[in-house]
């Protein structure tokens, strides 16, 4: 069985494949392992072998793993649901919430963020999260509903507006993969021919991270093509 450095080693290289086929510079897509239910020493491993960008989804777990992996020159992103109830530890403890779909959220972390003893007066750095597939059972806010959150959220001082997160519904289908990628994308430009100098992308998971680097992605997501299958 592969380790996860080896592991690491062949998601890099399905990255540099997949961006050499889109025409794209493989230095330009950053890997954020998703190292939910994973053990600070699985993620120790990892760090070892050079990875330093983690995603977390449960709160509580990933502030253990913080607090274990302190001496360690980690970014840490948090890519689940944002609650109200979350928002203060996640303005002080993350440098990235990916996940962000209503005003009140983005609010609450610009506030606290800037009363943080822990920011260093650094601005939360944020992308919103667009539902892409419908599926009310997924976070996120419809396309139709971007502009006007967007508007709101770039004017807070203690948050920096990166760009757009999507999880799309699952499909085996290299084409029906690349769809809601592409809307991501036009939704991108849209508000950067509109001044918001976003540059981030985080879309792509273990099964469809090349479709997502095909449309554009810059932040690709991967759990289980590193850690192997959640238990």
């Amino acid at each position: 069985m592969a380790n996860i450095a080896q592991q690491l080693d062949t998601v890099r290289q399905r990255i540099a494949t997949a961006a050499t086929k889109a025409g794209r510079n493989a230095d330009d897509i950053q890997l954020l392992a998703v190292s939910k239910t994973r053990p600070a020493e699985d993620l120790l491993e990892a760090i070892e072998a050079g990875q330093t960008r983690f995603g977390e989804n449960y709160l509580q777990e990933a502030l253990e793993k913080i607090a274990a992996l302190s001496n360690q020159a980690c970014e840490w992103h948090f890519i689940g649901p944002c609650q109200s109830n979350k928002t203060a530890a996640l303005a002080q403890h993350f440098d990235w919430v990916h996940s962000v779909d209503r005003l009140k959220i983005a609010q609450r972390l610009s506030d606290q963020r800037q009363s943080s003893p822990d920011s260093q007066n650094e601005r939360l750095n944020i992308c919103l999260q667009i539902n892409t597939s419908g599926e009310q059972s997924k976070s996120g806010i419809a396309p139709e509903q971007l502009e006007e959150l967007a508007s709101a959220v770039a004017c807070l001082p203690g948050i920096r507006l990166r760009g757009l997160m999507t999880i799309p519904a699952a499909s085996a289908d290299f084409g029906q993969q690349r769809t809601p990628f592409r809307l991501m994308k036009q939704l991108f430009d849209a508000l950067n021919e509109k001044g918001y100098e976003l540059d981030t992308l985080s879309m792509g998971m273990s099964n469809d991270l090349e479709a997502a680097i095909m449309e554009g992605a810059t932040i690709v997501r991967i759990g289980t093509a590193i850690f192997g299958a959640r238990t």
